[in-house]
């Protein structure tokens, strides 16, 4: 059986999870690829002394690049600074490269797509989104004879997370993110997170894909958690939702639409089940309707063994390399969210009459004390920031999960 030789960026718990998984499921693992499977090096600039590994460290980059046994590395360091290097040189140098670094996919995927095309090696990342459910696979592969018109879904652990222990517990936003960075759910600092800027990154990787063209992360309308309150999530509940936070993108005419914000979603919508740090995306073709993808979004061995998925396909194609391919996007190909209609959440301690008189048809919850909260008809969020401005103060604003 032949042999394929690989190196492993960074020793952290993506890393040290692929390493673990490419050495106790190896059998498995190389009966599927069709070859052995074998860590030759780990880069890492620390000394891990007592691990099993130990013989395979080293700290210099260049001992991996000038190797040429090395066919695959595996980059899970992260970030855009010398990750960015190291998997531009690889792929450069003919080595295929897989990662679950979602910034650097998001920020650099069509350079580094058309850099691995040139070479004839692969550039994989189904780590990168949803860390252990299978997406970019079924959506390139299983779903290809559709036409993706929508994605929509849950693709952050750590907001979903915080959401669900306010919700059960009735805890406050600032001591569910206490609670999740002590069970490790949430990082010290979990901007990225409570922004919205990771479930930002992984919906623009999907776009991308989906639809064909670099969607630019920086471009695109983002909206966390952090302004979200226990009442809202007792008024929704009154209302038959939950809150989630959503990334979502459509085709819409000759244009896309992708932003990331809270919404409601109907206690009748399987996503409103999914709790927790679990994840789930919704997939809509043209031919196969909605398709829902369902796990565990993040975490050490489920997304390293979404990592050694994708060693196994380099390993499957190694005479025809596996390529995922979008063109290279501008804001022109975006439109306006702001112009797209749904029905809309709003909590304000304007009285109800007044209310009435400027949206018409609504559906109100029940009152908390001087506050308030209701549902509009489906209009644009451009309409409905018009007629705030006449003089409701809304204390929180979230689009309805529905179609538009």
């Amino acid at each position: 059986m032949n042999h394929m030789k690989v190196a492993v960026l960074g020793f952290g718990v993506v890393g040290s999870g692929t390493v673990e998984v490419l050495d106790k499921n190896s059998d498995k693992i190389s009966n599927n690829a069709g070859q052995d499977i074998q860590v030759k090096r780990i880069l890492d600039i620390r000394e891990f002394p007592n691990s099993i590994y130990k013989d395979l460290f080293a700290k210099d980059f260049e001992e991996i690049i000038n190797d040429n046994e090395i066919s695959l590395v595996v980059e899970t360091i992260g970030g855009i600074g010398i990750a960015y290097e190291y998997t531009r040189r690889c792929l450069e140098s003919g080595k295929s490269v897989v990662t679950s670094n979602k910034e650097l996919v998001a920020t650099h995927g069509y350079e580094l797509l058309k850099l691995a095309e040139e070479k004839g090696v692969s550039y994989l990342f189904e780590a990168s989104v949803g860390g252990g459910i299978p997406i970019i696979r079924p959506m390139t592969q299983c779903v290809a004879a559709n036409q993706i018109t929508e994605i929509y879904g849950i693709l952050n652990g750590t907001t979903n997370y915080i959401l669900t222990e306010m919700g059960k517990n009735g805890v406050d936003f600032s001591l569910a993110l206490e609670d999740a960075q002590k069970k490790g759910y949430a990082e010290a600092d979990p901007t990225a997170d409570i922004d919205g800027h990771d479930a930002c990154r992984k919906i623009c990787i999907l776009s991308s894909l989906a639809f064909g063209r670099q969607v630019n992360w920086e471009s695109v309308p983002t909206e966390g958690i952090s302004t979200v309150t226990i009442n809202d999530l007792r008024f929704a509940d009154d209302l038959g939702c939950k809150i989630k936070l959503l990334v979502r993108a459509r085709i819409v005419g000759d244009k896309i639409s992708v932003y990331v914000a809270p919404h409601l979603v109907s206690h009748e919508n399987l996503l409103s089940g999914i709790d927790g740090v679990m994840n789930g995306v919704v997939i809509r073709g043209n031919m196969v309707g909605d398709l829902l993808f369902y796990g565990a979004g993040a975490g050490k061995m489920p997304t390293a063994s979404a990592i050694v998925a994708d060693i196994i396909d380099v390993a499957k194609h190694e005479n025809s390399p596996k390529q995922h391919k979008w063109e290279k996007g501008d804001t022109g190909n975006m439109t306006d969210s702001t112009q797209l209609e749904s029905a809309w959440y709003i909590r304000t301690d304007a009285d109800r009459r007044t209310i009435a008189n400027e949206f018409g048809e609504v559906i109100f919850a029940q009152e908390l004390g001087s506050q308030t909260a209701f549902k509009t008809v489906n209009m644009s969020g451009r309409k409905v920031r018009d007629i705030l401005g006449r003089g409701i103060p809304a204390l929180s604003l979230f689009r309805v999960l529905g179609d538009y």
